[in-house]
């Protein structure tokens, strides 16, 4: 009695087999209270950017299917944030949530290759016609060294490790900033959420050189000269070729994956 009688003084008038098991419980409540504390604006952000970046690095792919749980360790945010991530996410497209097996990362389709085309072309539409009357020339001269880099290292024949990774870089960068330079956060969100469907798609590394990176450096190249020159009309119609011919080669690689 006596021995038992400090034991449970020692543990705040509780017996060890109680402690021990108020211990669990309480960090499961606290657990929880993290869970469902507000998640800040920033956080929530920062979530998505997160998913986001994973997209573009292949991280996560499309058609496959992730827990919340593994969504918080791979994007290192509380769950609340990935909770609350996850409606844009579906408003974007980017992820379904299935009845009884999760979420699912966007499946890549040829309808849903024609929708995304579809609007990237609106908005870069608008963006090119912004862009060739505001672009300093100090800017075009620094895309086209970067370009011209690029499709030097493409067409040279040695191995290079990195020259998708930079060339799909030096590529988005420009369409980017063509959309950012509107000035328009909605158009902008827009576009970026667009763009992910497209950069899912991958293509397999031995075909990169020749059925990517070669053409879509020339065809930024053409489109690059004819902003130099503040040709408007010139310039729309350059960039719809682009998008159509990538478009294509989006279409072509699919459909060789087997895509419907």
């Amino acid at each position: 009695m006596h021995s038992f009688a400090l034991t449970a003084r020692d543990n705040g008038g509780v017996s060890p087999p109680l402690a021990a098991k108020r211990k669990p419980a309480a960090a499961a409540a606290a657990a929880h209270e993290a869970d469902a504390a507000p998640v800040s604006p920033s956080l929530r952000a920062l979530a998505y950017d997160r998913f986001r970046q994973c997209i573009l690095d292949g991280r996560v792919r499309a058609g496959e299917f992730v827990s919340q749980r593994q969504l918080m360790a791979l994007l290192d945010v509380p769950l609340g944030a990935v909770r609350e991530m996850i409606p844009r996410l579906e408003a974007a497209r980017l992820i379904v949530t299935v009845p009884k097996r999760g979420l699912q990362i966007a499946h890549i389709d040829l309808k849903l290759i024609r929708n995304a085309f579809q609007v990237r072309s609106m908005i870069e539409r608008e963006a090119v016609l912004h862009y060739v009357r505001t672009a300093t020339d100090a800017e075009l001269e620094e895309e086209e060294r970067k370009h011209r880099a690029v499709l030097a290292r493409a067409l040279s024949g040695k191995p290079d490790a990195r020259l998708d990774q930079d060339a799909l870089a030096v590529d988005w960068n420009l369409h980017d900033r063509m959309v950012d330079a509107m000035d328009n956060e909605i158009l902008s969100e827009i576009y970026r959420a667009n763009s992910l469907h497209v950069r899912m798609i991958r293509l397999d590394a031995h075909q990169v050189r020749r059925q990517r990176v070669v053409p879509a450096m020339e065809e930024h190249l053409k489109f690059i000269a004819l902003l130099k020159a503040r040709d408007d009309a010139g310039v729309v119609k350059a960039m719809q070729e682009h998008v159509e011919q990538s478009r294509q080669r989006v279409l072509d690689s699919v459909l060789r994956q087997g895509g419907t």
